[in-house]
């Protein structure tokens, strides 16, 4: 039964290899799904713009972060000044309330732009990377399980794995295979052996069409996803954005109301998001 199996999977290297070659040297056809190729390079653009994006709005945070910080220590100091200074108390507390202001606006911002942050991140590193990785199967996806699954003993008592080969260049392979055959004299072997490639040439399509399907069908669930992630975040954006730069306190509050998001509660045990940037 080994034996059997390891001569399935040279025959099958042989003719990938043999295709492989072809292709090279421009001799033979490749299958390409342009329209599908399309789509997977824009994913692939689409994503370093995010990721660029997504670098851009933690370094917005870490900007944030430290103005609030500043603003935090500078009404701490005109308050202390306010005490110790009778002839500008006045001044001084008025300006100490604007920097708590401006603080407690600021903080209200940060959470916004740490929602937008993390829903981007989520969308950029979880839902289009395994997206990609359904792009990856499907452009290098291997052979049958019970060839590249095979495990040989070694003489040190190891164990080594077969190789596969991709599985368009397979489906390729056994294309040429088939369409060399047909063009070839009909006696009763050959048409014996042409049964068997037509054979073996559907059930190799069905396996490389299957993949392609799963990544349109995958592809389709991303952009749609990505258009609804988007537009909650971009408005979330917008919104906070316009409101803390307007000084409209409660305009800000009313957008992390909009969205449910909740700032970190003074006192609580685990240090806030802002802590941990």
């Amino acid at each position: 039964e080994k034996f059997d199996i390891v001569k399935k999977w040279g025959i099958n290297t042989y003719k990938c290899t043999k295709q492989l070659l072809s292709e090279r040297f421009g001799r033979g056809s490749r299958t390409v799904d342009l329209e599908l190729e399309t789509q997977i390079e824009l994913l692939r653009e689409t994503k370093r713009k995010y990721e660029s994006v997504l670098h851009l709005a933690r370094a917005l945070t870490a900007h944030l972060y430290s103005l609030v910080q500043t603003q935090h220590a500078l009404g701490d100091a005109f308050a202390d000044l306010s005490q110790k200074s009778p002839e500008l108390q006045e001044e001084f507390g008025y300006n100490a309330e604007t920097q708590k202001l401006l603080c407690k606006n600021g903080e209200t911002l940060l959470g916004a732009v740490n929602f937008f942050v993390s829903s981007i991140n989520t969308l950029v590193n979880k839902t289009m990377e395994d997206t990609l990785m359904t792009v990856k199967q499907y452009e290098t996806a291997r052979w049958d399980r019970e060839l590249v699954g095979l495990r040989l003993l070694g003489r040190s008592g190891g164990r080594s794995v077969m190789p596969g080969v991709p599985r368009r260049l397979e489906y390729d392979a056994y294309r040429t295979d088939l369409e060399e055959l047909s063009m070839g004299p009909r006696d009763a072997g050959a048409v014996s052996r042409l049964d068997a490639a037509q054979s073996q040439f559907q059930s190799h399509k069905d396996k490389y069409e299957k993949l392609r399907a799963d990544v349109a069908i995958k592809l389709k669930f991303l952009e749609e996803n990505k258009i609804k992630v988007m537009h909650k975040q971009l408005l979330l954006f917008h919104n906070a954005i316009s409101a803390y730069f307007a000084g409209n306190q409660q305009q800000l509050e009313q957008t992390l109301k909009q969205f449910n998001i909740k700032l970190k509660t003074p006192g609580a045990e685990k240090p806030s998001w802002l802590e941990e940037q």
